[in-house]
């Protein structure tokens, strides 16, 4: 012991969380564990998205719409139009029983593949060098878009259905893949690349969730980006897309025009942006700015915080419809909703990916955002859907059945969700005869026998010797005629 002694060490105490950080991590941990939380977070998505695209539909397709002699509100009254008919359509489907939805879905595949057919005859109209649109004076309708959806539900229910098998590749690929490759072809022939992309992401949405081997998904990737560059080579439009993806400044004023002036709209944005409505990329500078290019002119009137919100909600769409799919007991339900956004979250990303020249420019619409009919409504019956899956999960089927249909649910007069009910198991039935021709199957096997061999050697070798002891007396008395 030394003569002068050390004072001890003092060691700081950390310093206290915040009680306001604790209050408001608890207080949203309890809303979060609330059985109705994901569907009135659904809701706020689809209600905020929904807000976002008519102001910004009226913000970018005014001053086209008055350089061509029309009415500065001629888009957007339609696109309101579109939004009314789709939020009746949204209020329907809310009501349909998600049993119902699923038998439909082989009638909704059935029907979409004729549609898809019909478009390629003289019934179908062509736009922007591809026969997709049905059109009825002024009203259009494209049949990929609710094939995407049939697809899922159809897909979805096969794969339910037949999940003993899919250890076999013949029942997991049979027939959902053919029919998706059908699809592909129909959807080529029109032609439109950017339907077969989407197409794509349902059909490996399906595979992924059902818990198919990554070789397989090896193999088909390996297919479509081989299908990708075919169809890349052969058309010079789609090789000029990937010419002016990889040298925008080549052809500034042909190929190259919408990709600089995309990022040109979002550098001038700057951090909070230029004003709503005070974007000059909309004065013709931009093409097809209030469909395809619409996140630009957020990113140029909005700035980098409007964008911040719309990546934001497709981020909080994608953890809400996953965490949908985790909370559901009904395999087809969970399929569903994880199939369904991972549609949408992806054809936002890939959106967003082509603006800002990450990726090539394929014109797959913003959801929601984009103005477009068969777009926008069938995006709303995919958050229905999705509404529907998330009152379908058992907390909050018990909470309704038990509590009564809440606020929202009292005013949109839903009724209450059914509780999920496994099938029954099936009995297996009686072994048939053997056919002509072919050989019996082998004979039972002795269950107590071969149960004895997992019993102790000395109890093996004791049940053995009995059995050839019980032979020979068999033996015995047979020759002795008793």
């Amino acid at each position: 012991m030394t003569a002068v002694e050390r004072a001890p060490v003092e060691r700081p105490a950390r310093p206290p969380r915040p009680r306001r950080a604790v209050a408001v991590r608890t207080s949203l941990t309890a809303w979060l564990g609330r059985p109705l939380a994901d569907f009135h977070l659904l809701l706020a998505i689809f209600g905020m998205l929904t807000a976002i695209g008519l102001i910004m539909v009226l913000s970018a397709s005014a001053p086209d719409a008055v350089a061509v002699g029309e009415s500065a509100y001629s888009v957007f009254k339609k696109q309101l139009l579109y939004v009314g008919v789709g939020a009746v359509i949204f209020l329907v489907v809310l009501r349909i029983p998600l049993r119902t939805v699923r038998h439909v879905s082989t009638t909704a595949m059935l029907v979409c593949l004729i549609m898809l057919g019909l478009v390629l005859t003289p019934l179908g109209t062509s736009h922007y060098g591809a026969q997709s649109w049905f059109t009825v004076g002024s009203i259009s309708l494209q049949p990929i878009e609710p094939a995407k959806l049939a697809l899922a539900l159809w897909g979805a229910h096969v794969l339910v259905t037949k999940r003993a098998l899919l250890n076999q590749y013949r029942h997991l690929l049979v027939p959902v893949v053919p029919v998706a490759l059908l699809l592909f072809a129909l959807v080529m022939l029109q032609p439109d690349l950017t339907g077969t992309i989407t197409l794509g992401v349902v059909l490996l949405s399906l595979l992924w969730f059902v818990g198919a081997p990554m070789r397989l998904f090896g193999v088909i990737i390996t297919g479509a980006v081989t299908a990708a560059a075919v169809f890349a080579i052969t058309a010079a439009y789609r090789m000029d897309r990937l010419r002016s993806f990889l040298n925008p400044e080549e052809d500034p004023t042909g190929s190259g025009l919408q990709s600089l002036q995309a990022l040109y709209a979002l550098a001038e944005g700057g951090f909070f942006g230029k004003g709503l409505t005070n974007g000059s990329s909309k004065w013709r500078y931009l093409p097809n700015v209030h469909s395809d290019f619409i996140f630009a002119v957020i990113g140029e009137e909005l700035g980098f915080i409007g964008c911040l919100v719309v990546l934001g909600l497709f981020a909080l769409l994608a953890v809400v419809g996953l965490r949908i799919a985790a909370r559901n007991t009904d395999p087809w339900i969970r399929m569903v909703a994880a199939t369904l956004t991972v549609w949408l979250v992806a054809q936002a990303a890939i959106n967003i990916g082509y603006v800002v020249r990450l990726l090539p420019v394929t014109g797959i619409t913003l959801p929601m955002i984009s103005s477009g009919g068969t777009s926008v409504v069938t995006t709303m019956v995919v958050f229905a859907i999705l509404a529907s899956c998330a009152r379908h999960e058992p907390e909050a089927v018990s909470a309704l059945r038990s509590l009564g249909p809440g606020r929202v649910g009292g005013v949109l007069k839903l009724p209450a969700p059914e509780a999920y009910k496994p099938p029954p198991r099936r009995r297996p039935s009686r072994p048939s005869p053997p056919p002509r021709g072919r050989k019996a199957a082998p004979p039972p096997v002795d269950e107590r026998r071969m149960a004895g061999r997992h019993a102790p050697p000395s109890e093996y070798r004791r049940r053995e010797s009995r059995k050839a002891g019980q032979d020979r007396d068999v033996r015995s008395r047979r020759r002795d005629g008793r």
